[in-house]
């Protein structure tokens, strides 16, 4: 892993500045969709969180919904019979697995956290299926903690523009918590996001539609339109 140094701080802040207005009319991710309908409820943000692993906002968006009609507490989700939840969250990846989850996560809030989703990252990387991307997202946009939630868009775009040489998602959060301050963490997931799902896919990234183009050497890019 390499850090790299004061002229990647100044270019992302460039990059930053440019995809604030490139992204003003596409659509936010799921996390904020969610904010925006149901206020800023960290239970609320952990499910939907869980739910969108290795799926497609399209589809787990959705999911969330329709279970959040339902229930939007830990003790009114432990009420739902397995077999129930699994027909509300699906189609969502492994969606029996994710159901027993998501029961299992329910009842450990109620036993151990009294029906609250901690504020901690170490607290919350105690519970069942919390990984670090969940917990940085949870903390970000659930409790405004400065945190970077480091999913795919993030970890291949940061290392597409060079601001990061990194192999894996945690070396990714560390190398990006060095280069920027804590006041961009968590918007900086938002427009990766945001730019991953519209311009910078994984395969064939929309070069010609790219904002950043000029501040970005295409690392890994083999083709493009």
């Amino acid at each position: 892993m390499k850090i790299q140094g004061e002229d990647h701080i100044a270019r992302a802040a460039i990059i930053i500045s440019i995809l604030k207005n490139a992204t003003r009319d596409m659509i936010q991710p799921a996390s904020s969709r969610i904010i925006e309908q149901y206020g800023k409820n960290p239970f609320l943000i952990l499910i939907s969180c869980l739910l969108s692993l290795r799926t497609k906002d399209s589809v787990s968006l959705p999911a969330s919904q329709r279970l959040f009609a339902v229930a939007q507490t830990p003790q009114e989700m432990v009420g739902i019979s397995t077999k129930e939840l699994e027909k509300i969250i699906y189609p969502v990846a492994f969606y029996r697995k994710r159901a027993q989850n998501i029961q299992v996560v329910c009842k450990e809030l109620i036993e151990r956290f009294a029906g609250l989703v901690p504020g901690s990252e170490d607290e919350l990387l105690t519970i069942s299926g919390v990984g670090r991307k969940t917990a940085s997202l949870v903390l970000g946009e659930g409790f405004d903690i400065p945190a970077i939630c480091v999913d795919t868009h993030v970890h291949r775009i940061s290392n597409r523009l060079g601001l990061v040489a990194t192999k894996t998602p945690a070396e990714t959060e560390i190398a990006l918590k060095k280069l920027l301050p804590k006041e961009q963490w968590i918007e900086f997931n938002r427009l990766l996001v945001m730019w991953g799902q519209n311009i910078c896919v994984p395969i064939s990234p929309k070069c010609s539609e790219c904002a950043i183009v000029n501040l970005c050497p295409r690392i890994g890019v083999t083709k493009s339109r």
